[in-house]
């Protein structure tokens, strides 16, 4: 394991924060079982990688030199 990634494309990281965030929710009444945890996670972290994508694009695109 070489190779490094942002924090934020990272599932551990958000497996690790959608399972605080269902247990907080369970606190409140609000339970989510382990498919709902493991749904949530799967969404977020293609959400997150869409929008890296978008910010990627729109940088390159509002860049003031070409890429040599």
């Amino acid at each position: 394991m070489n190779e490094a990634k942002p924090w934020y494309l990272s599932k551990t990281i958000w497996g690790a924060l959608v399972s605080v965030a269902a247990t907080l929710g369970a606190m409140l009444g609000l339970p989510v079982d382990a498919a709902g945890q493991t749904a949530l996670t799967e969404a977020i972290l293609q959400t997150v990688s869409a929008l890296a994508g978008i910010v990627a694009i729109l940088g390159r695109v509002a860049a003031s030199s070409r890429i040599a």
